[in-house]
Order: structure tokens, then sequence, then C-alpha cells
């Protein structure tokens, strides 16, 4: 057994994962990275001994399913899930984006989490010492929405209420769930912010981001808490940036 419990963190490949997966590999964890690109995940693991490379679609149930086997034969537990893959998705109102284009987003954001949620919370009950905790990667688009977004704010309003239901749900089984809420995190998916973003006034602004250390650090003061105790909801952003009073 690891110093920290075992851990698996989907989207590990890049940006917030990456930060999070290294963080609790330094700090004691032993962790599945899940990903699509199985380079991406070996960059990420660096040659520490606690990491399990696990290339993983979130979107597909066998691949999920595989995961969580190979994590049950590695290590026969699972202490925590970092559900932190996600995509944009194309830009569009609803009446300008695909049904196809809608699946994809959604299937990401929402099915994607709930398919991981299932295992880790099928594992947590059947363990001994029994629980554990999930923590999913909302975003503020759970809170309030951008401009031409409707896919992903609509898959991470409906995140909230996953995350509502595996916290209540999991009360008897010493289950606990909650969400960080980041806004402006400094990764790959934010680079374009450099350049400008459409605000709902119709105007382009640049946006301040602020380093994903610290989304790293907010999810190891959640993950390391006791089972008894849960941040149901903790939001994150750059101080600077237009969430309170938005639009």
């Amino acid at each position: 057994m690891t110093a920290g419990g075992i851990a698996v963190v989907t989207g590990a490949g890049s940006g917030i994962g990456r930060v999070v997966s290294r963080a609790l590999l330094n700090a004691g964890y032993g962790v599945a990275l899940a990903g699509r690109r199985a380079e991406a995940l070996r960059e990420t693991a660096q040659d520490h001994p606690g990491a399990l490379v696990t290339p993983t679609d979130v979107t597909d149930p066998d691949s999920v399913a595989a995961l969580f086997h190979a994590v049950r034969e590695r290590w026969g537990r699972v202490d925590l899930l970092f559900n932190n893959a996600g995509t944009f998705g194309p830009p569009g109102a609803v009446d300008e984006i695909s049904l196809a284009d809608w699946r994809r987003t959604v299937d990401v954001n929402l099915t994607g989490t709930f398919l991981c949620a299932h295992h880790a919370v099928a594992l947590m009950k059947e363990q001994r010492p029994q629980g554990g905790r999930i923590i999913n990667n909302g975003s503020i688009s759970a809170h309030t929405p951008r401009p031409a977004s409707v896919a992903y704010t609509a898959g991470k309003h409906a995140l909230t209420g996953l995350t509502k239901s595996i916290s209540l749900d999991g009360r008897p089984h010493q289950i606990a769930c909650g969400q960080i809420d980041i806004g402006n995190a400094a990764t790959e998916m934010t680079g374009g912010m450099a350049l400008g973003v459409a605000q709902a006034d119709g105007t382009q602004a640049v946006e301040p981001t602020f380093d994903p250390a610290h989304v790293a650090e907010a999810v190891l003061f959640m993950a390391n808490l006791p089972l008894d105790t849960n941040v149901l909801f903790l939001t994150i952003t750059a101080t600077g940036m237009p969430f309170v009073g938005r639009g």
C-alpha cells in the first residue's frame, strides 16, 4: 500500500490532470493515469514508481471497465477518483451546433464522469476498509455560461447534479463526493485567453489566468480530508477574471 492511498486521475496526460497527478504522486499516492494518449501519460509519470499508465477513452464503457480492472489488479482498491477529463467542444448556440457535436461534448464531460464514478463507487463499496472520495472537475461554467457554449455549459450544469447525487447516495458507504469549479487556470485549454475571449456584451477581452499548481493544492486539500468531512463545492479562479458580475 502506498503512503497516500490509491488514486485514479482521468485526463492525466496534460493540463490540470497532469499537474494534479504529479502532485498526488509526490504526496505518496499510487496513481492510475488515465487518458487517450499513452505517450502523454508516460510523460506525466516521469519515472514515478507509483504511477500506472492506463490509456483510456472515458466515453467507451469497455475502456473504463478495463481501467478499473487494472487498478483492482494492481492495488485492490481505490481511495480517490479525480474525474478531470473534459472538452470544450465546438462553440455555438443551441441552434448552431450539430447533434453529433452535442453528443461528443456531453459524452466526455458528463457520461465519461458517470462511467468512471460507476466503477469507482462499486469498488469503494466492496473494498475493506470501505469508502473513498470522488472529486469531479466542474467549471465555473457549472454556474455561469460563456457565450456560445451550450453543450459545455449544459454538461457542466448536469455534472453538479451528478456530484450531489453521488454525495447523497454515497453516505451509507463512507463515500464522499465533491466538485472543484475552476476558472482560468493557465493550461493548454486556456491558452487562447491571451488573445481575447468573447464576452457577453459582444466584445473580446483578454482574461487573467492563474498557475494550475494552485488547483493541485486545492485538490490535495479536498483529497486528504477524513471521509467524515467533505468539501461539496470549491471554486478557484483567477482573482481578476470576469466571473462574479460576468456579463
